[in-house]
């Protein structure tokens, strides 16, 4: 599993990051195919057709962010970061304390592009 700072090396790793990939959309994209010609212009058309987007997973005992590689075949987990202690405690009240698999926005989407030199 890759690390934060080997992404920030990988340049071409981070501009195919789709930082407005929702788990829900990657759901409808990749799984759900009969569902695509109604929103929007992306439409998957095999195997060869990737997304890779953040979550921010609270199933473990502290929230961790994800970078997930989709296609129609698999979800993989790219990598797993940690976030600061203040972003996590935001983050969880935010959610109600409540588990599962979220998109990330807000803070912890800026702290992640500062992260690769995508903000200034």
């Amino acid at each position: 599993m890759l690390h934060l700072e080997q992404i920030k090396n990988n340049r071409n790793l981070v501009n195919q990051i789709d930082w407005d990939m929702t788990p829900e959309e990657a759901v409808r994209l990749y799984l759900e195919w009969g569902n695509n010609w109604a929103r929007g212009n992306y439409v998957i058309r095999s195997k060869e057709d990737v997304s890779h987007y953040f979550v921010v997973d609270t199933w473990g005992k502290v929230p961790k962010i994800f970078l997930i590689r989709r296609n129609s075949d698999e979800a993989k987990e790219l990598a797993e970061i940690d976030m600061p202690d203040d972003l996590k405690q935001q983050f969880l009240n935010s959610i109600g304390h409540h588990r599962g698999v979220y998109a990330i926005e807000g803070e912890i989407k800026t702290w992640l592009k500062k992260q690769f030199n995508l903000l200034n």
